[in-house]
């Protein structure tokens, strides 16, 4: 995964686990997916976009 191997995802998972907190890991878990699913609709949207005027 990106020339990453186990132990700087490790290190990288502690620096965030010290950065943030434990009780703050969920709540940006949880917005982080809302953020991707909202990238993913967007851009769903501008293909849509694309597709339809391109036939015009």
């Amino acid at each position: 995964m990106f020339g990453l191997g186990t132990s700087e995802i490790n290190l990288i998972l502690a620096a965030i686990l010290l950065f943030f907190g434990a009780k703050n890991l969920p709540n940006l878990a949880c917005g982080l997916g809302k953020g991707i699913r909202e990238f993913k609709a967007a851009t769903q949207d501008v293909k849509a976009t694309i597709t339809n005027n391109s036939f015009n």
